[in-house]
């Protein structure tokens, strides 16, 4: 187990891009890169200064988490929030 957040590997996964649409699918995300790392609940929680609760309602997707906590952890698992244009869609479908 590393024994600070300057012993955090960073994302070791292919550059793999996923899009987020709801809270539930970022804390899946979230989850699997914890697990990546070999990092239990506890250990994230005392890592990034939190609660043990914080991380379980972010992993489970509860929407109301606060989102400085949320980037703040990220980064400590290696991960990063891009935003970008949504590829324009045809408008033959309307």
């Amino acid at each position: 187990m590393p024994s600070s957040a300057q012993d955090l590997p960073l994302g070791h996964s292919a550059d793999s891009e996923t899009p987020i649409r709801s809270s539930v699918e970022l804390g899946l995300v979230i989850r699997e890169q914890r697990k990546r790392l070999a990092l239990k609940q506890l250990d994230l929680a005392g890592l990034g200064n939190t609660g043990n609760r914080f991380i379980v309602d972010l992993e489970n997707g509860k929407p109301t988490v606060q989102l400085q906590k949320v980037l703040d952890l990220m980064d400590l698992l290696g991960l990063e929030v891009v935003v970008r244009t949504k590829a324009s869609r045809s408008t033959s479908s309307l």
